[in-house]
């Protein structure tokens, strides 16, 4: 029977969301935690001809996949996963294969994000449910600047969101024309005046050697004091020892971010273990 592993389902929604009925001719095997040590990886997907990744949460690079012998195919989450090496799959016969996705996700969790945070929403929350009322003032996003990097199919969406709540919404990213720009309505910038003008600077990059630390400590200098810096993209397109720093020392507003260098965040790590 052929074994099947799916990896790093932290919400135990993977067998809930597709169709498993291949569970009568295969051994499908959950694994809800996650396993970051090489060998001990390796030791547990040995046995596996197929394996289906939750989005980038394990990476499979040439030294993985050449010690798993009998792994024949990989699937994953999402169409794009910079975390497999496709050469390497295809040295060693490996198919690779991704699922389709609607694309509204990453944009509704940014705005979500941007909203809280403009609303202190987590602040308040906490503060109604320790007996307190009103605690801190909510901030109005109409007016106010948003500055996206990256305006690709995300970004373009996250544009006319903000554009619909009165924004003045400008854009920067190394590949971007005036012609995209204009199409999605709003102000090509350079990175510069981006992050000077803006009261909200949020990402939306593919991760790659050219974006990996994009937003660094130059970059945060640049920035309002009152500005926040939003990431929902990929958690090393920011430095996240220049942020902490940044931070701790009150050189931007905030940060509200789904992302982060190493996943699943560990209990205290320093950037959660911040004041709201």
């Amino acid at each position: 029977m052929t074994k099947i592993a799916i990896l790093d389902d932290y919400q135990n929604v993977a067998l809930q969301t597709a169709d498993w009925s291949v569970q009568a001719r295969a051994d499908v095997i959950v694994f809800n935690d996650h396993v970051a040590d090489a060998d001990a990886l390796a030791a547990r997907l040995a046995a596996f001809e197929a394996i289906c990744v939750m989005r980038e949460r394990t990476p499979l690079p040439r030294s993985m996949l050449e010690r798993l012998p009998n792994l024949r195919f990989i699937a994953s989450t999402g169409a794009r996963n910079a975390s497999i090496d496709l050469e390497a799959a295809r040295d060693l016969n490996i198919t690779v294969s991704s699922t389709g996705a609607n694309g509204s996700g990453a944009p509704e969790l940014t705005w979500a994000l941007i909203l809280a945070a403009a609303r202190q929403i987590p602040a308040e929350v906490e503060s109604l449910r320790s007996g307190e009322w009103q605690t801190t003032v909510g901030r109005d996003l109409n007016g106010s600047t948003l500055g996206i990097i990256g305006l690709g199919r995300i970004g373009s969406q996250i544009a006319r969101v903000g554009t619909a709540f009165g924004m003045n919404v400008i854009a920067w990213s190394q590949n971007l024309t005036e012609e995209t720009a204009q199409a999605s309505g709003i102000t090509r910038v350079d990175k510069e005046e981006l992050l000077r003008r803006s009261d909200w600077v949020t990402l939306h990059l593919v991760l790659s050697d050219r974006s990996r630390g994009i937003i660094g400590r130059d970059e945060l200098a640049l920035m309002k004091r009152s500005a926040w810096l939003v990431n929902t993209s990929r958690g090393p397109l920011v430095d996240e020892d220049a942020l902490v720093a940044a931070l701790a020392d009150n050189k931007i507003a905030g940060a509200t971010i789904d992302v982060f260098d190493d996943e699943p965040v560990q209990r205290g790590h320093r950037l959660i273990s911040l004041p709201m």
